[in-house]
């Protein structure tokens, strides 16, 4: 079936705070607003033209999205809170594209934050059945459990079975995470941003072969924003379309049955990622070969190998090829990962598709100078949640031109902020989110003393 023809939606603001380790130094309500006042700074609107809002998030209580929001203003617009596994923030995206396409909304404001424990990933109902057991069963009943982190254990085990089927190595897994590491160092908000050699990479402790640590994402705290709009509020801000950037492209899909086939690969949504690539693509009518530049779930260096393939970045069983050729950095085919991913860059669950979100928008507005994928016209999104959904984003120019360099002394000039989000995080003035915050239904009691904890962070 060809995919609807859905009404324009653009992204004309973005924001996020620095994504950083989870010591519980800052909570929630001050990284969604801080992602969110910076996202509305950066489209150059105020809360009061937000028709709806989206929060996303994993961990935490019901409605944690009103408390976030309300911060920014008391405006009665309806608020959705979504927790859709890894993929939250990309779902957030989904949903807010659909109202505005839908014609529900002409702007609507999603802010993704997630406030995390150290360490492995945890399931807190355990007086219930986990969504993903049958998953977990099939790992059992195929390759047995171990003492590793389940969510290593599960993709190390698509990476094995990628090894078997297709002649990968360890050291092509390595370098995936060698690649990640080395692109962190030019992105500001990134939780890592220290160069390790291949060698190294393949010394560090072993969690479940191949994967060794620096292979596997952290868990992090951070927040990520982005503000979405119609064509007619974009058309009424002419001054604003050379940074509007286009969702050309955009499927959310979920598990086939060959999730339970016996495939490790299948386990981990191989289906479902092809799946949703096929149909984004064919929406945004481009092709694979046309994309420069993508921001890949890489949650584990084997994850990242079995999505190029799914997603086409690669012929079928040859992706370790295009890591040995250089095809997912600087002077190969495309750059996959240019903010160092989540490997690198860390992986707050709600956060985290909203910020690959940014990382695109930044890129084609040639606003990521110090990390630029020159002339890319197409750039791709991907977002996993075992559970299972997929999100994959084409975005594209407003305009439909190729990126150009823009000096961070021009950015500064055009965001009326002084200086270059892309490239440099800061913090933001009281006069600045004075002016962003609803002029018509704020209320002091909702934001307490988040400003100031915000502000003393810079």
């Amino acid at each position: 079936m060809a995919p609807k023809q859905k009404a324009p939606v653009y992204v004309l603001g973005v924001g996020m705070t620095k994504f950083i380790k989870p010591r519980g130094k800052v909570d929630y309500t001050e990284l969604g607003f801080e992602a969110g006042i910076k996202a509305m700074l950066d489209a150059q609107v105020n809360y009061d033209d937000m028709e709806a809002g989206i929060a996303c998030y994993c961990y935490g209580d019901s409605t944690c999205g009103q408390r976030v929001f309300y911060q920014f203003g008391m405006t009665q617009i309806p608020i959705y809170n979504v927790n859709n596994n890894c993929s939250t923030g990309s779902t957030g995206l989904h949903l807010g594209r659909t109202m505005i396409a839908g014609g529900m909304a002409d702007a609507v404001l999603v802010v993704g934050f997630e406030k995390m424990f150290p360490g492995s990933l945890q399931s807190f109902f355990n007086d219930r059945t986990n969504p993903t057991a049958p998953t977990l069963d099939m790992m059992k009943a195929t390759r047995g459990v171990t003492n590793s982190p389940g969510a290593a254990q599960m993709f190390g085990n698509a990476g094995r079975e990628y090894m078997e089927k297709y002649g990968a190595k360890a050291e092509d897994f390595a370098e995936i995470a060698r690649v990640n590491h080395e692109h962190s160092k030019r992105n500001p908000y990134s939780q890592f941003q220290q160069e390790y050699t291949l060698d190294e990479i393949m010394k560090a402790p072993m969690i479940h072969e191949p994967l060794t640590k620096l292979q596997c994402c952290p868990t992090s705290d951070g927040g990520a924003a982005a503000v979405l709009v119609s064509q007619a509020f974009l058309d009424a801000r002419p001054h604003l379309k050379e940074q509007a950037v286009l969702i050309a492209g955009q499927q959310l899909s979920t598990d086939g049955p060959s999730l339970y086939s016996r495939s490790s690969i299948e386990l981990m949504g191989y289906e479902m990622n092809k799946t949703a690539a096929r149909i984004a693509l064919a929406e945004a009518q481009v092709s694979v070969e046309d994309v420069k530049v993508v921001e890949l779930h890489d949650c584990f260096s084997a994850n990242e190998m079995i999505v190029i393939d799914a997603l086409g970045l690669s012929e079928k069983g040859k992706a370790h090829e295009a890591v040995r050729r250089g095809d997912i950095t600087y002077g190969g085919k495309r750059v996959i990962n240019p903010s160092g991913g989540l490997i690198s860059k860390g992986h707050p669950l709600g956060a985290s598709g909203i910020a690959q979100c940014a990382e695109l928008v930044w890129h084609l507005r040639g606003w990521a100078n110090n990390r630029l994928v020159a002339d890319t016209t197409a750039a791709l999104q991907h977002n996993l949640g075992l559970g299972g959904a997929v999100v994959v984003t084409v975005y594209k120019r407003a305009d439909g031109k190729a990126n150009t360099p823009v000096s961070s002394e021009e950015v500064g000039k055009r965001n009326g902020l002084g200086y270059n989000p892309a490239v440099e995080a800061k913090g933001f003035t009281k006069a600045q989110v004075d002016r962003t915050r609803s002029r018509n239904a704020r209320s002091e009691w909702a934001l307490q003393d988040t400003q100031t904890k915000v502000e003393a962070r810079f």
